[in-house]
């Protein structure tokens, strides 16, 4: 068997990066057996009584004013079970780090499996009674959320080589209480106890319903508060599993309450910079490279674009199998096939596809093309820090683990059509807003814009015939992008929004974090987005943000 290189992704499962003539060399280079499956957790080991009674860790649990406690690593948690979740529990401890201004909760859900997945909170910095509550997720598969936190939209942003932080007036806390969510386990400070891991998007978000019920029941002071899923990148595939999910189990309680139930006041959805629609987004690769605002390659005619157009058809035949028949033998060859074929030949250019504004190398940049990714990892592993997160000391941190996401891409699941998942929560009222940076390469704005106008909804007919618009920033009146909308008559955000961001990559909110914010505020606060700065003074909720 030939050996291959992997095509480090923030967004997707790996690529192969030695082109394949056909489907038959895709998969003759891709090891289907079992050493990609597994997990990389180290040096972990978890202990509880009953169901999570794993590894030899002693154990103490004790009750304190009314609430459980568990002690376990030298660490000290509060204890959250519920009959209703019988196979989960919640450990959390109350750090001061990043924005010791604001109140901050983080710890595990644990699950009966071996399973835990790290969170981290952060309340809002104004009217943390009033603001919604979001859930960030980052891609890969296999990506910390510590990322987006850290490198993007958090209360601090990285510094110093990873030795410091600093404060960011940008972070998207500001007007929402944050939620960032290290899933599915491996990823991050998330673990198993035997090394098993999760390799599928609808598994991961059986899990993440269950943590959003329990962290609602240790903190119901944010159970009425609209809720909202943000995801970049993967979280494209991710978040439409996870408010399908949540959606259906609202049903379910509306029809038969559940007694520590409750209903998730699921506001909308963000998806940012992601992939969705594959069928869909697949095919813009080649106009994105050849003629979109950063084309990579001089003539659109020439030889490298006609043989990127030239793949396409075999691409989109091989997904549509995997859409038709949803099984990992006809998912992995369609991602293997459009991988390779699509992205093989932009990998060769030295560019960072993420933001291709920018050359990249490697050997300097890391894998990923930003040095930043390391000062995390830098930081997340100060042993103070973990001390503070309630993290086992033992316990290695790592921004990305390309063997979650090669388990991702061992069972295709990066080819279904997440979008599909959708209809049915536009229908009830649910939001959707997709944005993209038009630097990116990866997940172009240019599929994003295409798959919203082809998805079948309630709205489609008015976002097909709808004009793009200009956005303004409010604080500085800027042209941040292009927006387009369907639903609400012009006077909300929309109920299905596209928004094409100028001058960003696949980050936006580390290269455009002003407009970011505005964005994100105007979004969970249902203002629209297509206003004049003086409409927009008139209907901003807070007076002015």
């Amino acid at each position: 068997m030939k050996a291959f290189a992997l095509i480090p992704l923030l967004f997707a499962p790996a690529a192969l990066a030695v082109p394949a003539a056909d489907l038959q060399t895709a998969l003759g280079e891709f090891d289907l057996s079992g050493g990609i499956l597994s997990g990389i957790a180290k040096g972990v080991e978890h202990a509880a009584e009953g169901l999570f009674s794993h590894g030899k860790a002693q154990v103490e649990k004790f009750v304190e004013n009314g609430k459980q406690f568990v002690k376990q690593n030298g660490l000290v948690y509060e204890l959250v079970t519920s009959p209703a979740f019988a196979n989960y529990q919640l450990r959390v401890t109350d750090p001061d780090l990043c924005d010791p201004t604001v109140k901050q909760h983080s710890g595990y859900l644990d699950i009966s499996d071996g399973k835990h997945l790290f969170f981290w909170f952060f309340e809002s910095r104004k009217s943390p009674q009033k603001a919604p509550l979001t859930l960030w997720l980052n891609g890969g598969p296999g990506c910390s959320s510590s990322t987006g936190l850290l490198f993007e939209l958090g209360p601090c942003s990285i510094a110093d080589e990873g030795k410091n932080t600093t404060f960011n007036k940008y972070s998207w806390n500001t007007h929402s209480n944050m939620i960032f969510l290290d899933q599915p386990v491996n990823v991050g400070y998330s673990y198993s106890d035997d090394g098993s891991t999760v390799n599928t998007s609808p598994v991961a978000a059986e899990d993440v319903y269950a943590f959003v019920q329990l962290f609602l029941q240790r903190y119901p002071e944010y159970d009425s508060a609209p809720f909202h899923v943000a995801a970049e990148s993967y979280g494209g595939t991710y978040a439409p599993n996870i408010v399908s999910v949540i959606h259906k189990q609202n049903k379910a309680v509306a029809l038969r309450p559940v007694p520590d139930v409750k209903h998730v006041n699921l506001a909308s959805v963000i998806l940012a910079n992601g992939i969705t629609d594959p069928y869909t987004q697949m095919a813009s690769v080649p106009d994105y490279a050849c003629d979109g605002p950063y084309a990579v390659y001089d003539d659109p005619e020439g030889a490298q674009c006609q043989a990127l157009r030239s793949k396409v058809p075999t691409c989109q035949r091989l997904i549509q199998s995997c859409y038709n028949f949803n099984s990992r033998w006809t998912c992995v060859p369609a991602q293997a096939y459009c991988y390779s074929q699509l992205y093989g030949p932009l990998q060769q250019l030295g560019l960072n596809l993420y933001d291709v504004r920018r050359k990249c190398d490697r050997s300097k940049d890391g894998d990923l093309c930003y040095k930043q990714m390391t000062w995390i990892d830098t930081w997340m592993n100060d042993p103070k820090h973990k001390k503070a997160l309630g993290v086992n000391p033992d316990l290695d941190f790592a921004s990305c683990n390309m063997e979650v996401n090669q388990a991702f891409f061992g069972q295709g699941d990066g080819m279904h059509n997440s979008a599909a998942l959708l209809p049915e929560l536009i229908e009830d009222g649910i939001r959707l807003l997709v944005y993209a940076g038009n630097a990116d390469m990866m997940c172009n704005f240019m599929g994003n814009e295409a798959w919203v106008e082809k998805f079948e909804n309630k709205f489609h007919d008015e976002f097909a015939q709808s004009v793009p618009a200009p956005w303004l920033t409010l604080d500085s009146g800027r042209k941040a992008g292009l927006v387009r909308s369907a639903g609400g008559d012009g006077f909300t955000a929309g109920n299905v929004t596209f928004v094409q961001v100028f001058e960003a990559g696949h980050m936006v909110p580390y290269d455009q974090p002003e407009a970011a914010l505005d964005l994100f505020t105007r979004w969970i606060t249902d203002v629209p987005l297509a206003l004049n700065l003086t409409e927009l003074a008139e209907a901003a909720p807070f007076g002015g943000w």
